[in-house]
């Protein structure tokens, strides 16, 4: 007579029934050790060195935005506007035509005297504080595969986010609010939570999706208060739910991802305690909300600075759902319109958290997945609607920044050519950058493994070199 389903044994207990325990707890234990250890594997961790910041805010540009067009001027490109590129055409995905000037200005700032073009004039204001790094570059000019390595290390392949490694080497210093959080206002990018995602890191690591759209608390943060019971009852109600589930862990090997479904039920609870008041600007005096000035990007670079305030590890503020930066077309009317959006909030969050001593410790990062060309994209079907007054997508060079966090403030580091077009001195792959950022929180990046499938993985991959030029 055959046995009821309910007692046949699963395929991990029957490999293990098998002579194949010893092998099966072995790889249970290497999933769930931090987790073991303290019963909490979000608790802070001590880095290999003393680190020179403890949070990040990734302010990150969606879409790719034109470094010659904001922080990396090309008079060249005036001078020859209209001509084509010496030396051949460009790589790029659509026809591209001759070159194309900036229709902004640029001026100097501060006591370093560098550049910033008039759309970031207010941010501008601040460039003594960061590292400007105008000669970076990426692997291939799409959307998707720049979107993952930039945020995750690898353009293909399913690998933890920076944000999962930090939290997962460093934990939390708030055990009420995640460790990670990614606001993106009006959903998903493209590429969605791959972009913030745990990969093979144990799931509690993976950061949490705040769609900032809404000013509404309750429809900011999903089911943040229980109206149906007291919070009595609701702890109660956990209590049970943990005893049954822990049972239920105990007959599974310790699965990590039960382990982590079950810490995401406890984080929950304990969020709605201090969320609520964590992601309410409207707590913060009229001067400070006038400072990072109206919309939706002030609002959510505003809840970044409340977030590192209160211990959040690292905190990623989204340009928008899609690709708002992708300037295809009228690249004078959107990219002046998109640093509208954010440009005094970005100044207001670098000379708030200074104010509060907390730039020391915060390392602010901003930029794209990579930049655009310095000659204008012709006309195509479906791309840029027969206009010629936009840029494609640039891999080969581009630019982004860092401050705070022990960054060199007041830094131009590397170029690219004459043009715009790509890096050329001082090179720096995303590799490159990532190394950097680990160094700055008080990680070796060749020394933050993860063993998984037979492996050591590491964010880097087997690349990577600390830009030590940057780091004060």
């Amino acid at each position: 007579m055959p046995l009821p389903p309910e007692l046949l044994p699963s395929r991990r207990e029957m490999l293990t029934r098998c002579g194949m325990g010893f092998g099966a707890l072995a790889l249970a234990d290497l999933a769930t050790s931090e987790a073991s250890e303290s019963g909490n594997p979000l608790l802070p961790k001590k880095p290999h060195f003393e680190p020179r910041a403890k949070h990040i805010i990734h302010l990150f540009m969606n879409g790719g935005p034109s470094h010659v067009d904001t922080f990396d001027p090309k008079p060249q490109l005036q001078e020859m506007a209209g001509k084509p590129l010496p030396g051949g055409n460009l790589r790029t995905e659509r026809p591209t035509g001759n070159l194309f000037p900036s229709p902004y200005k640029f001026k100097q700032y501060g006591e370093s005297g560098i550049p910033v073009s008039e759309i970031f004039k207010h941010t501008a204001q601040h460039v003594d504080e960061m590292a400007i790094i105008r000669s970076m570059h990426a692997d291939v000019p799409n959307h998707e595969p720049s979107l993952l390595l930039m945020n995750c290390g690898d353009a293909r392949l399913i690998r933890p986010s920076v944000g999962s490694w930090l939290t997962w080497g460093l934990g939390t210093e708030n055990q009420n609010l995640p460790a990670f959080v990614a606001m993106c206002p009006g959903g998903y990018p493209i590429q969605e939570s791959q972009n913030w995602q745990a990969g093979f890191l144990p799931g509690i690591f993976q950061g949490t999706h705040i769609d900032t759209k809404s000013t509404q608390i309750e429809k900011l943060i999903e089911n943040i208060r229980n109206s149906r019971v007291s919070r009595t009852e609701q702890r109660r109600q956990l209590d049970l739910l943990e005893k049954l589930n822990r049972k239920h862990l105990e007959k599974r090997q310790n699965d990590e991802k039960l382990e982590s479904r079950i810490q995401s039920f406890e984080l929950a609870y304990r969020m709605q305690m201090e969320a609520a008041e964590a992601f309410d600007v409207s707590r913060e005096p009229k001067h400070i909300q006038d400072a990072y000035g109206p919309g939706t990007q002030a609002r959510q670079i505003l809840i970044a600075r409340r977030l590192v305030e209160r211990g959040v590890r690292y905190v990623q503020v989204w340009h928008g759902a899609g690709q708002p930066w992708d300037s295809h077309d009228d690249i004078e009317v959107n990219h002046r319109r998109l640093a509208g959006e954010c440009d005094m909030a970005i100044a207001a969050l670098i000379g708030d958290l200074k104010q509060r001593g907390l730039l020391q410790d915060t390392l602010i990062l901003w930029g794209g997945e990579f930049g655009r060309t310095p000659a204008v994209e012709l006309p195509k079907k479906g791309s840029n609607a027969g206009k010629i007054n936009g840029r494609d997508h640039n891999h080969h060079g581009f630019t982004m920044w860092m401050a705070g966090g022990g960054v060199k403030g007041g830094t131009i580091y590397g170029a690219t050519d004459e043009f715009g077009y790509k890096a050329v001195e001082n090179k720096v792959h995303v590799h490159d950058l990532h190394a950097t950022i680990l160094h700055l929180m008080g990680f070796d990046h060749e020394r933050l493994t993860y063993r998984y499938a037979g492996r050591d993985f590491r964010l880097t991959d087997v690349h990577g070199n600390v830009v030590h030029d940057v780091i004060a």
